[in-house]
């Protein structure tokens, strides 16, 4: 994918002293709080922040230097032995000529803006493509690399193989620094702190058959450990001494779901601390942090809410669907929809969508026996017109009678992966026009499969043209319940995450196992990226006889708390709720509007125990000057109605709590908050302030 070929909307592309954009022999640009110099031998970019440096010699690429300013800490012991980022294969020894220019401005409707520094360095046998992206608020440069010419063999076994030194019974045999070096390579880092704790992520979509999304691997480092190589899209070091680290993320599918594969995509050598980042053919960024994890949780949304910027018009909104009381397409009508948007007014719903069942096609997953289509446009070229039989009048007075009642309008859609998505163009010609002729801006895509890089690429120009021609206001919940998807990190700027679909008519669905995923998912990838869902919990109650965490146990208000920090779905028919469920829910939503522009625009913090039905557990929302945030707060199944509520990611001197919403009390008491929750099962939202 080369991200940098793509339209430059909004882009303002300024010289420095009437200079051409384009330099040879040096120059240096400023934009926005962001700066960039370069030289026949040197490139250096920064921000307030951070500001790394590189050796260019022959087109090639070291790193010298990787700063934190804010914490004043040099990251880098010296230059790597070898350049990077390097090709796949062999990187033939010539000289190269380089060309680099550098432009600021907005580059996507959804982006901040940012300076952007691409570099071309020409041999006769091979060129390279780089291009550098700074955010002003991000902590660090984002990176992309592409080369043509040479070798294009990979062989990451034999380059394993080569850096894994046996030491047997040799105690004092150590593995030489560099030796992860010779092939793929995006980063190549010589780090200085001595005692460094090494964390692998691993993340699982498909959350059809996956529910534990989450999990972490941890290594002190020591010399004369062998090399460690571990697949992933999420790394990070930390001095735990300081609580000083650098994240290392790769914008790319999850390991088993890229077309552009690669073995391993981290080498670790303890003996050198060198940080080997592999894996070709995506955007990658290496951020620096400090205050350890709830630092490192800052970092990492703040990137994100760079690359997609909240908005709180567009952004965090509460969507209900159709789908998940499971009568599929079956009452998909006009009078079914009326109900749904006079039901979902009632509870204070922002989006109004339908999931499959719209169309005049039938798909696989339709309860008709007409059912069973996977390729739409070849099974009928109408296969996504509206379906006259049950939506006579068209969609238009429906998307009327929801904006009337103050809400959006959304669609299931599912794109054409026949052909690596050969039909791209006549998807994307079509959610245009259902956003252009109908005023339709929410759109569930699902049923992908990505097949090859082709299949990836023809994909994200789907994604680009919608965003661009829309200017960020179609919004696309990317689904991960099944098939081979972008995932968490493959499509950062597209829009929210589908995360599962989860049934009490399967005897799947507990709020308790929602709130976990939620939890653990938001250490990483920014809630405001996640659509989650709470369920009508007077639903097959049979199925859930004798389990004191079955949904039917939890108040409807609280359902809503435990996601309210993300996306909200309701996954439910809303015309089908009771009255009971309706009020509470309602209730909540209402004081949650009047809130969430504040509580989305704050970093979420996961605090206390990861929910396993018997926790303490909840979120915090952090304010810029962390004086000021939210505590969201659920007892769960447990014999403890007081919890003590950490603070450490405030400022001290916090002296007022303040319950917005659920059953319980807090107060501060020398700057530590307690809680009272009496009652097991529950929750309190709590603002806090100094």
């Amino acid at each position: 994918m080369e991200k940098w070929s793509l339209p430059l909307i909004f882009a303002a592309i300024i010289t420095t002293a009437s200079t051409p954009a384009t330099l040879v022999f040096g120059g240096e640009f400023s934009f926005a709080h962001c700066h960039a110099r370069w030289s026949d031998t040197n490139l250096v970019i920064g921000n307030a922040h951070i500001e790394r440096q590189w050796q260019i010699r022959d087109g090639l690429l070291t790193a010298t230097s990787f700063r934190d300013l804010d914490a004043g800490v040099e990251w880098l012991a010296k230059p790597a032995n070898h350049p990077a980022p390097v090709p796949t294969g062999k990187t033939v020894n010539e000289h190269r000529a380089v060309s680099i220019s550098a432009k600021g401005g907005r580059f996507s409707p959804v982006e901040a803006e940012s300076l952007v520094l691409e570099m071309t360095t020409t041999g006769r046998q091979q060129s390279f493509q780089y291009r550098f992206q700074l955010f002003p608020q991000a902590r660090g440069v984002a990176m992309q690399f592409a080369s043509t010419g040479g070798s294009a063999d990979t062989n990451h076994a034999a380059q394993k193989e080569a850096v894994e030194v046996p030491t047997g019974a040799n105690e004092q045999a150590t593995q030489p620094a560099d030796q992860a070096d010779g092939g793929d390579a995006l980063e190549n880092l010589l780090l200085a702190p001595q005692h460094l704790r090494f964390t692998q992520v691993t993340f699982a979509d498909q959350t059809d058959i996956h529910n534990e999304l989450v999990s972490e691997r941890e290594w002190l480092l020591m010399k004369n450990q062998r090399t460690i190589f571990v697949p992933g899209n999420v790394f990070y070091c930390e001095n735990v001494l300081t609580g000083q680290g650098l994240i290392f993320l790769k914008q790319a599918p999850l390991p088993e779901a890229r077309p552009i594969k690669s073995e391993w995509d981290m080498a670790v050598n303890a003996n050198a601390r060198q940080f080997h980042l592999a894996g070709q053919g995506y955007p990658f960024v290496v951020l620096a942090y400090s205050g350890g994890r709830n630092g490192r949780i800052e970092t990492l949304q703040n990137y994100q809410r760079q690359v997609r910027v909240f908005d709180s018009q567009r952004d965090g909104m509460f969507l209900s669907n159709t789908w998940g009381d499971r009568s599929r397409d079956a009452r998909i009508n006009e009078a079914f929809m009326e109900k749904e948007i006079a039901a979902g007014h009632r509870l204070g719903v922002d989006v109004v969508q339908i999931d499959d069942g719209w169309q005049q096609g039938r798909s696989v997953n339709s309860a008709s026996s007409q059912g069973g289509k996977l390729k739409f446009w070849e099974a009928d070229p109408r296969f996504w017109d509206i379906d006259q039989e049950r939506f006579p009048e068209g969609l238009d007075n429906l998307v009327n009678l929801a904006r009337a009642k103050g809400m959006k309008f959304g669609l299931w859609y599912a794109p054409d992966s026949i052909l690596e998505f050969t039909n791209w163009q006549r998807d994307a010609d079509r959610v245009l026009e259902l956003w252009h002729q109908h005023g339709i801006e929410y759109f569930k895509f699902d049923m992908i499969m990505v097949s090859s890089p082709t299949a990836e690429s023809n994909l994200h120009h789907l994604f680009d043209r919608i965003r661009d021609e829309s200017k960020g206001k179609i919004v696309i919940d990317l689904d991960v319940t099944a098939g081979i998807r972008p995932g968490y990190f493959g499509a950062l700027e597209t829009g929210p995450i589908f995360v599962e679909n989860r049934y009490t008519d399967f005897h799947r669905y507990w709020p308790h196992q929602t709130l976990r995923n939620l939890w653990q998912l938001s250490q990483y990838v920014d809630p405001l990226r996640l659509r989650m869902e709470l369920l009508n919990n007077t639903r097959n109650p049979n199925l859930y006889a004798d389990d004191p965490l079955a949904p039917a146990a939890y108040a409807p208000d609280c359902l809503f708390a435990t996601v309210m920090v993300a996306n909200p779905l309701g996954w439910f028919e809303t015309s089908s709720l009771p009255e009971d469920y309706i009020k509470p829910v309602a209730n909540l939503v209402e004081l949650w509007k009047q809130e969430r522009d504040k509580l989305h625009s704050e970093n979420i913090i996961p605090v206390g125990g990861v929910p396993d039905g018997v926790a303490w557990t909840g979120f915090a929302s952090v304010g810029p000057d962390r004086r000021s945030g939210y505590l969201l707060l659920f007892r769960e199944l447990n014999e403890s109605p007081q919890w003590v509520a950490d603070l450490s990611m405030f400022t001290n001197g916090m002296n007022h709590a303040t319950v917005l919403a659920g059953a319980g009390a807090a107060q501060m008491d020398h700057g530590k908050l307690k809680v009272s929750i009496p009652k097991p099962l529950h929750y309190l939202w709590i603002n806090v302030h100094d």
